[in-house]
C-alpha cells in the first residue's frame, strides 16, 4: 500500500455511534465515483478480501436500490447486504442505506455517507457509516470497509477499469 493510501481510522466518541474513514486515492475523484456505482467494477473491490462480492445489483440514482451478496472464502456462506440510494451526486456524494439481510443487530439498517473531492490530482474520499448498536459492530465494519478499499486502491493502481 502507498503512503498515500493508509487508511485513516476514526470511531468518533460513543457506544458505537459512528464509523469514519479517510483515504486517499491516486486517482481523479470522477474515475473513483465511477468505480463505485458501477456494479461490473465495483464487484472487483466491494467486500474485504475474505469475503469477496460474487453477486451485486445497483439501481444508481435517488430511491434507486442495491443488493450485493459477499461469499467467505473459506466456508462458502453467502452473507446478503442491500439498501436504497438517498443521493447521487457525481463525482462528489452518495448517500445510501445499509443492512444485512440477518436479524438481529446485524441487520440493523445504517446510513452511509461518501464523499469525494479532488486533493490535486488525487481523491481524498471520507466515508461515514452509523448508527451502529456496538462498538464490536462498527468496528467490524471498519475492517471490512478498510479491506475493501484496500482492494480498490489495488484496482487503481493496477488500471484495469477500462
Amino acid at each position: 500500500m502507498t503512503p498515500a493510501a493508509q487508511p485513516d481510522h476514526q470511531p468518533v466518541p460513543g457506544a458505537g455511534d459512528e464509523l469514519l474513514l479517510t483515504r486517499l486515492f491516486d486517482a481523479p475523484r470522477e474515475l473513483v465515483f465511477r468505480l463505485w456505482t458501477d456494479p461490473v467494477h465495483a464487484m472487483r473491490w466491494w467486500g474485504p478480501v475474505e469475503h469477496p462480492a460474487v453477486e451485486m445489483h445497483m439501481d444508481v440514482r435517488e430511491g434507486g436500490r442495491w443488493r450485493h451478496c459477499l461469499r467467505a472464502v473459506e466456508t462458502g456462506e453467502l452473507l446478503w447486504q442491500g439498501g436504497e440510494f438517498r443521493e447521487v451526486t457525481p463525482p462528489e456524494r452518495l448517500v445510501f442505506t445499509f443492512a444485512w439481510d440477518e436479524q438481529g443487530e446485524r441487520g440493523l439498517e445504517t446510513l452511509v455517507t461518501v464523499l469525494f473531492a479532488d486533493e490535486g490530482d488525487k481523491t481524498r474520499m471520507t466515508f461515514r457509516q452509523s448508527p451502529f448498536r456496538s462498538n464490536t459492530q462498527r468496528d467490524g465494519h471498519g475492517y471490512g470497509w478498510t479491506s475493501s478499499f484496500g482492494r480498490l486502491d489495488g484496482l487503481l493502481e493496477s488500471g484495469g477499469f477500462a
